[in-house]
């Protein structure tokens, strides 16, 4: 089993991990270790009933209908829900038949992990490849994960089109697409059927606990999907609160809104605080350590002694993700813990 410390440079969220390796800190914990809206969709009442029966038909229907009309469904792909997009990115390499998989990076170490315990053989990227490059398919983030670099759906069509019809595969991960959305690749009329797409409610709607997300993929790839996701791929409750919260126009637009602000703020924290701030999205900020500061200094400590979870990275010790705090008292502790750098 990985120790505490290896766990918080892994993935974000490990509130548990943090607190066994910082016993002392403050509580509550703060998290900023994700790129989750700490202020999430105001959960809906919903029937009861959800909760006992099993889910029906007509429950993904009215998931799938709202689904198609917030992100866009193309011409001959399907939306098919799975129980976050995690689950997607880790089933995908026994559907799409790729064994040479590049990986347009540094991004979200889940899908090297996938592909690699599918036993591919993995080429890390540093820009898109060539059509005629010796590989069967690609991943990309978009925007990605953790330095916010994107890809306008605009620029990156042509370049896709010319890969998918060279016979690649072309997975696109868009968990982080609701707060730019010029990037998704769902709004166009047309897709190619070696294009598949992922989708969270995790990020931006904040219900990351509710394990709801979507893959969209031609009619060949969901008939391969499906016999593995089984009958009842998500919960009757998380259909009904994912289909409130994908109708809510008005929330959508208020909360990007915020979140862009609440970015602005994050970054001119940082930058008083003396950190270089590097990319990112409206829902994360990856930065720079102050100049001042050894290159092995251990920032993850820094925080996790104040009781603030941030997402580290083993390979640049220099470098940390900051989520957004979600109120004033968050916004204090963060603001306090940057300037006790020095």
């Amino acid at each position: 089993m990985q120790d505490a410390s290896a766990i918080l440079n892994a993935h974000g969220g490990c509130i548990d991990a943090a607190a066994k390796l910082y016993p002392k800190a403050p509580q509550p914990w703060l998290d900023l270790s994700t790129g989750i809206n700490p202020r999430p969709y105001p959960v809906p009442p919903i029937d009861p009933a959800l909760w006992h029966r099993l889910p029906l038909a007509s429950d993904l229907d009215e998931l799938l209908a709202a689904a198609a009309a917030y992100y866009g469904r193309p011409e001959g792909m399907r939306l098919v829900p799975v129980a976050g997009s995690e689950s997607a990115i880790r089933l995908l390499p026994r559907i799409v038949r790729a064994r040479r998989v590049g990986i347009l990076g540094p991004t979200y170490p889940s899908h090297a992990a996938a592909w690699n315990a599918a036993g591919c053989v993995l080429a890390d990227l540093s820009v898109l490849p060539d059509p005629t490059a010796d590989l069967d398919g690609m991943v990309l983030v978009n925007p990605n994960n953790p330095d916010g670099r994107r890809h306008l759906a605009a620029d990156l069509l042509d370049w896709a089109a010319a890969w998918t019809a060279a016979g690649h595969w072309l997975i696109v991960d868009e968990a982080f697409a609701d707060v730019d959305p010029a990037v998704s690749l769902l709004a166009q009329p047309v897709l190619s059927p070696r294009l598949v797409v992922l989708r969270s409610l995790g990020k931006f709607f904040g219900l990351a606990g509710l394990r709801l997300g979507f893959i969209a993929c031609c009619e060949t790839v969901a008939a391969r999907w499906l016999p593995l996701a089984g009958d009842w791929p998500i919960s009757g409750p998380a259909a009904a609160i994912g289909a409130a919260a994908l109708r809510d126009g008005d929330w959508i637009a208020r909360t990007r809104q915020r979140l862009a602000e609440d970015r602005q703020r994050l970054d001119a924290l940082l930058a008083a605080a003396g950190f270089a701030v590097l990319g990112g999205t409206d829902l994360f900020r990856l930065a720079e350590a102050p100049g001042h500061l050894a290159d092995d200094c251990d920032l993850l400590g820094h925080f996790g002694r104040r009781g603030i979870l941030v997402r580290g990275f083993s390979s640049a010790q220099r470098r940390i993700r900051f989520g957004l705090p979600g109120d004033d008292d968050a916004w204090r502790r963060l603001g306090e813990a940057c300037l006790a750098l020095g």
